[in-house]
């Protein structure tokens, strides 16, 4: 988990559509939702990864952290 991210609760989700994984990622504190796209054989640790940058990205974006 990223350094902004560590402590808040995380809800993943995985979704292949043919070669694409579709993962969304929640915090459950502030109910914000990403939504990313990888390929499959990327691996679920990319999957993670990617989708808390992501996540990450959006909060800092809308204020909600710092």
């Amino acid at each position: 988990m990223t350094e902004k991210l560590s402590g808040r609760e995380v809800i993943f989700e995985f979704h292949p559509v043919g070669h694409i994984m579709r993962v969304s990622a929640m915090d459950t504190a502030t109910l914000t939702e990403v939504v990313i796209q990888c390929p499959v054989t990327a691996g679920e640790s990319t999957f993670k990864r990617n989708a808390l940058l992501r996540l990450e990205y959006v909060l800092r974006k809308k204020n909600l952290i710092k």
